[in-house]
């Protein structure tokens, strides 16, 4: 078999600039965390008041994916994900100049309804525009972005409240989302390409109808029940992580916050590898080998007398997270190529509500067992999830002939 071809060089300008989009989103994102006591002293108000900024984004964000990915199946998802990263930096901007922190807060849901659009049709757009066969390690070159986000918004919102300023971090996101956007646009205009179109192959039906229409497919139904299930179990134990790091340790909240975010170290980690892990494990590989390596992550996380042996079993479990959730965000690319926008913010909104149920969840459980136990238990599920996986791909190869 021949290798597969290079990406065009347009096609990897846009992967570059989605990886920047999907970075402001997710950094955007996690921005607000670390000033919430700020905005609570400057504004006057309550901490569980300020944190409006953080939980109606969440809500906001959440609502808002589905929406997106069905205008993007129907206008052309590199237009509309254009649009949406300037819409982003208009909120962010609002942010940067509001007056009271009611008006935050409505700039900041803004910012999140917009924000929504980003790396749903990112991923559904690299879906249109990359072949099969290079898809997985072009999906890991944005969420190399997105990985960034994550663990950059809180430092960066720090930062700023500390010296400049927390307006300051909204003035960088309203830059960083308006020099992006005018880039995709300007590229959209200059070059229409895969992804920039209406989508072909279904009918121009409503949200609802084509909804409903993909949760027929059992295929669909599965891969959006692996996303919810590790969005629950991966999320949900990193939510107890701290908390039972400290117990068990003895070690500062802000110690044992820095060695769960170790695991963002390890996603990059498995980003820049991917070109060479994808075509060596292939998907099977990848999401069993990803779904035991949490495992082993999470257990070690639970049990061991070592502080710096979970440090260690962190920055693996980030690795061993990525390897699954990316070859988990390829499968979801491919389970409906005629409302792709669509059918990969339903992948995006079932790992979301994922999360909510499984930090739920994991306190609940709390209440009955101790961390270790609830740990121990999401690592079996993570351990499932990967053999799982494996398992239906081998089926689906052989049900088509490709065993």
């Amino acid at each position: 078999m021949s290798a597969p071809q290079a990406l065009a060089p347009s096609t990897r300008r846009t992967v570059l600039l989605l990886s920047l989009a999907c970075f402001a989103s997710m950094a955007s994102q996690r921005i607000c965390d670390a000033m919430l006591p700020e905005l609570a002293r400057q504004f006057d108000s309550t901490l569980a008041a300020a944190a409006q900024v953080v939980s109606l984004f969440a809500l906001a964000y959440g609502l808002t994916q589905l929406l997106f990915g069905s205008l993007g199946d129907r206008y052309g998802k590199l237009r509309v994900l254009s649009y949406a990263t300037l819409g982003c930096g208009l909120g962010s901007a609002l942010a940067a100049l509001a007056g009271s922190l009611q008006a935050l807060v409505l700039a900041r849901v803004l910012a999140a309804a917009f924000a929504a659009a980003i790396i749903p049709l990112s991923l559904a757009w690299a879906g249109d525009a990359v072949p099969y066969e290079k898809r997985q390690e072009t999906l890991a070159q944005v969420g190399l972005g997105t990985t960034l986000g994550v663990f950059s918004g809180q430092v960066l919102g720090g930062l700023f409240t500390d010296t400049l300023g927390w307006r300051w971090a909204f003035v960088l996101m309203t830059v960083v989302f308006l020099l992006v956007g005018a880039l995709l646009l300007n590229y959209r205009r200059s070059a229409q390409g895969p992804g920039d179109g209406p989508a072909q192959g279904g009918p121009q039906t409503s949200m609802l109808n084509q909804t409903r229409h993909l949760l027929r497919d059992t295929w669909v139904r599965k891969i959006l029940g692996f996303s919810l299930c590790q969005g629950a179990a991966g999320f949900g134990s990193m939510a107890i992580a701290a908390s039972h790091l400290h117990q068990r340790h003895g070690l500062a909240l802000s110690s044992a916050g820095a060695i769960v975010a170790l695991m963002g170290l390890g996603g990059m980690a498995y980003m820049s590898q991917a070109k060479r892990l994808v075509p060596r494990l292939g998907e099977s590989g990848l999401a069993i080998s990803g779904g035991l390596g949490m495992a082993l992550a999470l257990l070690t996380l639970a049990w061991s007398p070592w502080w710096l042996l979970t440090a260690a079993f962190m920055i693996w479990g980030g690795f061993a997270f990525f390897m699954l959730h990316n070859t988990l965000q390829t499968l979801a690319t491919q389970m409906a190529p005629h409302a792709r926008g669509l059918g990969v913010s339903m992948f995006a909104t079932a790992l979301f509500f994922g999360q909510g149920v499984g930090v739920l969840l994991a306190t609940a459980l709390m209440e009955h067992w101790s961390a270790s136990v609830v740990l121990s238990g999401a690592a079996a599920m993570m351990a499932g999830i990967g053999a799982t996986v494996r398992w239906q791909l081998r089926q689906r190869r052989a049900s088509q002939g490709l065993a």
